[in-house]
């Protein structure tokens, strides 16, 4: 190899030649188009699919609610979708102290 190139070598080895090449390609030959029509099938009636029920996470709340103080209490039960105690513990406790006034959490277990 010759280590010594000349500047006009070196830009002809990399970016190829000054004057672009003329290439003649040939036409595209177009093949005759067949008279083929798509025909749509039938139409058969399209019956929807019902979705399958996904399920959902549900925690069972039990709680003891009055409005008096050491009066008679009684026991809510309330069901949260959720996986989360704390979670459906909360949402049990602000929904019942909308309607009472003393809230204990008993419970909480998975359905």
């Amino acid at each position: 190899m010759n280590s010594e190139l000349t500047e006009e070598e070196m830009r002809r080895a990399l970016f190829g030649a000054d004057e672009p090449e003329v290439q003649v390609s040939a036409p595209p030959v177009q093949e005759p188009a067949s008279e083929v029509v798509p025909i749509k099938p039938a139409a058969a009636p399209q019956v929807k699919k019902k979705a399958a029920k996904a399920f959902t996470p549900r925690l069972r709340v039990t709680l003891r609610v009055g409005n008096e103080f050491e009066g008679k209490m009684h026991e809510l039960i309330h069901e949260a979708d959720t996986l989360s105690s704390l979670l459906a513990e909360q949402e049990a406790v602000r929904a019942a102290k909308k309607k009472y006034k003393y809230v204990e959490v008993v419970s909480v277990k998975s359905m």
